[in-house]
């Protein structure tokens, strides 16, 4: 873990006047982002009011860790203050800095705030430093048992108690207090409290030097999630998104509302912790919830793991297609992940003829609830006839009247955090502009491995080690069912190396597991996954397959329609070269985004693979 500045407060006025340059420089450094005029101007106003308080309580050996990334994620905190206490035990604080001088309780929520030249409401600032704390709490190994050395606090320090009265109200506890710049008093002898007039360098150390333990993983949380309390941690706007959407399923039936609510991230943003946090609270709270996705895969695991106690709560997980003859509004909130696998229409070859009407599927999906949330990543539309972009859910919502609310999650919690390597992923594929060298990052490993044998080594050394790792492809090669004795064909064959895809069906066949549960059942590994049984999921290490329908050519990718198998990308009529060319692209993101940790990758042509090496 890391912060973009550390130094103690004592020695901060040294470097007040550069201040700004220097957090912009690291900033671009790391990220490859440059920050917004607010974030300057949040540094440049509120970092120095925090350090002189520090000095006035006589504390200015203690170390202000700015701009703190949490650990797995590339959300930061605005300071993590490191010394010791009374007793030479290193203790931390969480100071969420804010400069408004005005805000207010939005509507009747407990959880948002209106705050003047906000787009939207935003979570209290006390629900957002708590979840820094648990979140530490949570993942750094130092920290373990030891929840009390932390402790967090929102410091509105331009603001009177007047200027946000109703925010006082909300009760406080040690990961999360507020106090305004009229309490600045109260703030400095709560510094003298917590911290000791001692060196905090070596507490600020074992912070940063901490291991970190492996994030939990979505799958085998989602039945204590969905059936008995809160197991995830929500930072800033995922936690935005999910108080919105209780805010809304609240006031719906009250004032007969409907809101339509768009939460739209890139892979491992969290879209999906939100979908079942939401869940769980909403069951909690005796709401009318159904949980819904496009993925069979998706869709058959999360009815297994978080039914497996109580088989009736697979009844809340549902396919997009179940709702042709729902009545209108007959839920209070329908949770809509990967919901940019919406199709044209529900209709297939089972549909009865009284349904078969043409209706957009996105149009029954907006009609079944008073509060449908459509939580989505637009580069993950892989195949011919998926509409899930958020323009498309906007327009069809706009069509009927509804309200809309999006929010844009721009967190990474896979990827070791890494919006480099996310970032890296785009520009390799030519999805945006941008250089294409891979920059390194000792949160997420990449490899261009010279050869299937080699990827494959890698990943089970990894898995040795106590890791999940899976290899999946491209669509490239023949898929076989299984044999009459119960074994696999190894139909994806590079030179001397072969391997089974994973299962097409519902049921295990010699070992391996049900196509569904490839991703999560550790049998898994040793048959090649494909785009439709990894999307959705995660593991530790991903080895990605580059099949020979997506080649480096003269400088750039050029897309391979004979080399590609998938049944869905044959008529040309139905998938024309452009759209063809799109597709494949994302497939490969969707394939080299699944892992947490590291990515090793191995392309079956030699001169995508000498490009690969040369920029990896």
């Amino acid at each position: 873990m890391s912060s973009l500045l550390r130094q103690s407060a004592g020695s901060f006025s040294v470097a007040e006047q550069y201040l700004e340059e220097r957090l912009a420089e690291q900033l671009a450094t790391r990220t490859g982002q440059w920050p917004s005029p607010a974030e300057r101007r949040s540094w440049s106003r509120s970092l120095p009011a925090l350090a002189a308080d520090l000095v006035s309580a006589g504390r200015p050996d203690v170390e202000m860790l700015i701009e703190y990334q949490l650990p797995l994620t590339s959300k930061r905190a605005d300071v993590v203050l490191a010394g010791v206490d009374s007793n030479g035990e290193p203790t931390y604080l969480a100071v969420e800095l804010k400069q408004w001088t005005d805000a207010t309780m939005f509507e009747d929520s407990d959880d948002l705030v209106s705050v003047p030249g906000y787009a939207r409401p935003v979570s209290h600032p006390i629900d957002q430093v708590r979840g820094y704390c648990e979140y530490l709490t949570d993942f750094v190994m130092t920290l373990r048992g030891k929840e009390q050395s932390v402790r967090g606090i929102a410091y509105l320090h331009n603001a009177t108690d007047s200027d946000v009265h109703d925010l006082l109200a909300k009760p406080s506890d040690e990961f999360g207090r507020l106090i305004t710049g009229q309490r600045r008093g109260e703030f400095q002898e709560l510094l003298r409290s917590t911290f000791a007039p001692t060196s905090g360098a070596e507490a600020a150390d074992r912070l940063i030097g901490s291991g970190i333990a492996p994030s939990k993983q979505l799958m085998a949380l989602a039945a204590e999630e969905v059936q008995h309390r809160e197991q995830f941690v929500l930072l800033d706007e995922q936690l935005d998104a999910y108080n919105y959407v209780l805010h809304c399923v609240n006031d719906a039936r009250r004032r007969n509302t409907k809101t339509a609510v768009i939460v739209s991230g890139g892979p491992g943003s969290g879209k999906s912790v939100i979908a079942l946090s939401l869940m769980g609270e909403l069951a909690r709270q005796g709401r009318t919830v159904v949980h819904a996705t496009g993925s069979r895969s998706f869709t058959q695991t999360l009815r297994k793991v978080a039914g497996r106690r109580a088989p009736r709560v697979q009844k809340a997980f549902q396919y997009f297609n179940s709702f042709v003859a729902a009545e209108p509004n007959d839920l209070d909130c329908l949770i809509l992940d990967e919901a940019h696998r919406i199709r044209q229409t529900s209709a297939n070859r089972f549909t009865k003829a009284q349904f078969r009407t043409g209706r957009p599927q996105v149009d029954e999906l907006l009609s079944a609830a008073r509060v449908p949330v459509f939580l989505l990543d637009q580069y993950q539309v892989v195949r011919p006839g998926e509409l899930g972009t958020v323009e498309d859910i906007e327009d069809a919502a706009r069509a009927r009247g509804i309200d809309v609310l999006r929010v844009d999650l721009d967190g990474q919690f896979r990827s070791g955090g890494s919006k480099e390597y996310i970032t890296w992923v785009k520009r390799l594929l030519e999805l945006e502009p941008g250089d294409v060298r891979w920059p390194g990052t000792d949160r997420f490993e990449v490899h261009a491995m010279k050869s299937p044998e080699e990827l494959e080594a890698w990943l089970r050394s990894k898995q040795d080690a106590g890791y999940s790792a899976r290899i999946a492809a491209g669509y490239c090669w023949p898929w076989s069912e299984p044999r009459p004795d119960q074994t696999l064909v190894p139909d994806v064959r590079i030179g001397d190396w072969a391997r089974p895809w994973n299962l097409k069906g519902d049921r295990s066949v010699g070992g391996a597991p049900a196509a569904a549960l490839w991703a999560t059942d550790p049998a898994g590994f040793g048959q090649v996954g494909c785009i439709y049984t990894a999307q959705g999921f995660e593991y530790d290490y991903a080895g990605v397959i580059i099949g020979p329908d997506l080649v480096w050519r003269d400088g750039r990718w050029v897309t391979v329609r004979a080399a590609n198998r998938d049944p869905d990308f044959k008529n040309r009529t139905r998938v024309p070269d452009q759209q063809f060319d799109r597709l494949v692209r994302h497939v490969y993101k969707v394939l080299l985004t699944r892992g947490l940790r590291g990515v090793g990758i191995h392309s079956t042509d030699p001169a995508t693979l000498t490009y690969l090496k040369s920029i990896v």
